[in-house]
Order: structure tokens, then sequence, then C-alpha cells
């Protein structure tokens, strides 16, 4: 009888093993709790730049399509790969790193745009912004310099040395583009603070940015001396603190942002109806000021549910990120937590006035290929570190 009964335990462990090692499903490779908030914001971003495309002619629906295409293809293929073999590539993510912010400066290949940018390169009849799938790099390299020391940074040299590893192409990319570089910050910071740098240090190092920053900005205020700053960044500057400054400039246009936003009231006006930022009213209604353009449209509640989206997918990447044990896969979801947070803070913030203007995106909503590719890229990054949880690294 105990004979018996061992050969049925030992069967009933070897079917629970079974079924264990069986898929549970055609999505079990698919972590659909980030998955989903993700592409449901793609559609509402795809809803909204259809909109904008019947009144402004800038904003080509068939190439933001076509950008959402490309950046499919460019997150399956990313999802299929295991990011975690980046972990030990850390002098090549930073040589990368370094070529993406210079590549605009090459003679021949850098196209300036609108403001004076420079930050574009054009080959051919293609346009592109290097500097966005700078951000992916920076967040695999930052991930990469940081996760050796697995979560103790405990000599200031290496906390330097850390530091040192973001300010080269922070600093390459600051002077063409200065949103671009505030989101490189954003991420490199925030992974070198979760990699367990000590409080003190980092208080220090934030007191030093602080201080720099205000001698940039009084410096650029002032005649003969060095302005760092262009004058359309200062002038946004201003405008942040007293928007009657520039009544016919940046403080025009983000009274008209504002404008737009609060006559959405509760349920807004409509599809299509966005009398404000559709008529002209609001500049770069499908870029820079996107969220104008859809809080008009669908009002209070349409923006608490794509801002609760986004939460949703940001908290379900954060606890990805808890769970896994991989510490180069951690902190590079750390990374995109910290691209898609800023990026969000800062596009909503400068269309409600609580934020300064820059052309920082709105994540998978606002028009543009590069942006979009880029964002999507970040979604393959996720799932391909769900996908790989279980392999050995």
């Amino acid at each position: 009888m105990a004979t018996v009964a061992g050969e049925a335990s030992v069967a009933a462990a070897g079917g629970r093993k079974a079924r264990v090692g069986r898929s549970r499903g055609p999505f079990d490779a698919l972590y659909l709790s980030q998955l989903i908030p993700a592409m449901l914001i793609v559609l509402i971003g795809v809803v909204t730049i259809y909109s904008a495309s019947l009144a402004i002619p800038e904003a080509n629906f068939v190439s933001h399509l076509a950008g959402i295409g490309i950046g499919l293809a460019a997150a399956i293929a990313t999802w299929r790969y295991d990011c975690r073999a980046l972990s030990s590539m850390t002098t090549a993510l930073f040589v990368l790193a370094c070529v993406l912010m210079i590549l605009p400066r090459v003679p021949g290949l850098g196209y300036e745009g609108g403001l004076g940018m420079v930050g574009w390169v054009k080959i051919g009849p293609v346009r592109f912004q290097p500097s966005e799938p700078g951000k992916i790099v920076t967040i695999f390299l930052m991930a990469a310099a940081c996760a050796q020391y697995n979560g103790k940074i405990e000599t200031f040299r290496d906390y330097a040395k850390l530091c040192g590893t973001l300010l080269v192409p922070l600093l390459l990319i600051l002077s063409l583009d200065l949103g671009t570089g505030l989101i490189i910050f954003f991420i490199g910071a925030t992974v070198i603070i979760v990699s367990g740098a000590p409080r003190t240090w980092v208080l220090l190092t934030i007191a030093l940015i602080v201080g720099v920053a205000a001698l940039v900005v009084v410096t650029s205020m002032i005649d003969g001396l060095p302005h760092i700053l262009k004058e359309y960044q200062l002038k946004r500057l201003i405008v942040f603190v007293d928007p009657s400054v520039d009544p016919t400039g940046d403080g025009y246009n983000l009274q008209q942002a504002m404008i737009a936003v609060g006559s959405g009231g509760l349920f807004g006006k409509g599809f299509g109806n966005a009398t404000q930022a559709l008529s002209g009213f609001v500049p770069e209604a499908q870029t820079d000021f996107v969220f104008s353009l859809f809080a008009e449209q669908f009002g209070f509640f349409g923006s608490v549910v794509l801002l609760g989206l986004f939460a949703w997918m940001i908290l379900s990447t954060v606890l990805l990120a808890m769970k896994t044990d991989h510490y180069f896969a951690k902190l590079a979801l750390v990374g995109c937590v910290a691209m898609w947070t800023f990026q969000v803070l800062e596009n909503v913030g400068m269309c409600l006035g609580i934020m300064p203007i820059t052309g920082i995106p709105l994540p998978f909503v606002t028009y543009g290929s590069s942006s979009m590719v880029v964002q999507l890229m970040s979604v393959g990054v996720v799932q391909s570190f769900w996908r790989h949880r279980q392999k050995a690294a």
C-alpha cells in the first residue's frame, strides 16, 4: 500500500510539474498589465491626431500611422530579443549614446527646424531626431553602468564615475535640445538614485545643479555675459514666471493652451469640435500642445481617463521592476518609468501653466514618428524583460 501511495504521489507531482511547465496560453509571453494601457493610449493618440489632421495641414495622419507601424515592428523585435544581454555592453552603449547626440552636428546631416532647433538629421527624404533613440540607449547605458554595484554605491569615486557617464551625452545634447536633455538627465539621475547612491551625495549634487542652472539663467539675461540659453529658451522660462512678459509669443501660446484646456469643461466639446485648438489659436496643437487639443475635445473626464491609463502603465512597470531579480532589468525598467513620468508631467504641466514650455512630447500621443517609434520600443523593452524573466541570465 505504501508503494502504491508513493507512486501515486510521484505521479501527482509529475502532473503538477507538467502543468507548470506548459504555457498558460498564447499571451503568457506578454505582460498585459503594461501592454493594455499602452495600446489604449496609442489608440487615443490616433483619434486625437486624426482630429488634428482635419484642420492642421502639418498633421499628416498617414505619416502618424506609419510611425506607429514602424514602432510596433521595432517593439516586436525588441520583445523577442533578450535585452538583458546588453548588461555587459557599457562601453558600446556609451559610445552609441555619444554618437547619437552629436549626429546633428555632422556637416551634411544636421537639419535646422523651427526656432533654430538643430537636433534633427535629414538623409534624403527621411528626417528624424537621433536624440529620441538616444533616450533608450541612455536607459540601457545607465542601467548597465549602475547594475555592477548591485544596489550599493559605496565610494564617492564610483558615484562620480556614474555621474560622469551620464554627464558626457547630456552635455552633448543640451546645447541642441534642452527638452530632450532634461529627459535624459531625469532618466540617468533616477537610475543612479535607485542604484543605492547615498542621500548626502545626491542632495549635494542637486544643490550644485540648481546653482549652475541659476547661474546659466542669470548670465543669459545680462548683456555682455555668455548667453548659454538660446533666446527662445530664455523667453519660455520667463513666460513661465510671468505670461504677460511676451503677450504675442510664448506668453500667448501658454494662454491659448490653458484656455483650450479650460474650455473643454467636464465632458469636452466633442470630437473635431476643438474650436480653440483647431482654429489656429493654439500653436503646434498636434505636437507640443497636444494635451490641450485632447482636453478641449474630451474634457476633464477624458483627461482623467488618459492620465489614469498612464498611471496604470507606469505602476505596472514599477511592480514588474520590484519583482524581477535581474538587477540590470530592474534598473532599465526604472529608466523607462522615469522617461514616461517626466514626459507626461512636463507635457501636461506646460499645457496647464504649471511647468515651463518645452518641446517634450506626450508619449504615444504627440504627432511625430521619431518619438512614437522610441516610445513603442520602450514598451518592447518591458515586454522583453517579462518574456525572458524565467530564463537564465
